[in-house]
C-alpha cells in the first residue's frame, strides 16, 4: 500500500470508528443529571481495535463532528453547550482514555487481560474528567459530584470494559488474520 492510500485507510478507519461512537451513543439508560450510554463501550472498542494514535484521532473526530452541531452525543444532541454542560467532561475524556488505554495495550500485548486493564484505565479517565466538570458546572460539592457522576456508572462501567476489552481483542484478531488490518499501527 503506498503513502496516499495508507492515509486514505487511515481516516477512513477514524471515520468509521466515530461513526460507531456515535451509534453506541444513542443506547442510553436516563439518569437525572447524566445518562448511562453506549459511548465509552465504543470508545473502549475503539482503543482496543486501533491502538493510540488512531483510536484518539477516532475520539477527536466525534467531539469535533459532534461540537459542530451534529447530533452524535448520547441522546442526538450536539454543539458546544454539550460540551459546556455538565456532560461535556465526560466527551472531552473520551480522546485521553483511547489514547491511554490504545498505549498501555501497545506497550504490553493486546490480548484480553491487558485489554480488560487498558480499558478500566480509560473508563477511570472518563470518569475523572466528567466529574470535574459536572463539579463546577453544577456548583455542586465533591461528594455530590461523585454520587451523581461515578458511583452510579461503577457497575455498568466494568461490564462495559469487559465487553469492550472482549470484542475489540476478537475484532483486531480477525482483521489481522484478514490481512485488514496490520498488528502495529503507524
Amino acid at each position: 500500500m503506498n503513502s496516499k492510500s495508507k492515509k486514505m485507510h487511515r481516516i477512513t478507519t477514524c471515520a468509521i470508528f466515530s461513526a460507531l461512537t456515535a451509534i453506541l451513543a444513542q443506547i442510553e439508560i436516563p439518569l437525572p443529571i447524566i445518562p448511562i450510554s453506549g459511548q465509552t463501550l465504543a470508545v473502549g472498542i475503539t482503543a482496543t481495535i486501533l491502538g493510540s494514535r488512531l483510536g484518539a484521532i477516532a475520539m477527536i473526530c466525534y467531539v469535533l463532528i459532534g461540537a459542530v452541531g451534529v447530533p452524535v452525543f448520547a441522546g442526538f444532541s450536539g454543539g458546544l453547550q454539550v460540551l459546556a454542560g455538565p456532560s461535556g467532561g465526560y466527551i472531552m475524556g473520551f480522546i485521553l482514555a483511547a489514547f491511554a488505554t490504545g498505549m498501555i495495550l501497545e506497550k504490553t500485548r493486546f490480548n484480553y487481560l491487558y485489554a480488560v486493564i487498558a480499558n478500566t484505565v480509560g473508563m477511570f479517565i472518563t470518569l475523572v474528567f466528567g466529574t470535574i466538570q459536572m463539579k463546577y458546572v453544577l456548583d455542586v460539592n465533591w461528594q455530590e459530584a461523585m454520587l451523581a457522576g461515578v458511583y452510579p456508572f461503577i457497575i455498568v462501567g466494568f461490564i462495559k470494559v469487559l465487553m469492550a476489552s472482549w470484542i475489540g481483542i476478537i475484532v483486531r484478531n480477525r482483521l489481522i488474520h484478514a490481512n485488514l488490518m496490520v498488528e502495529k499501527i503507524a
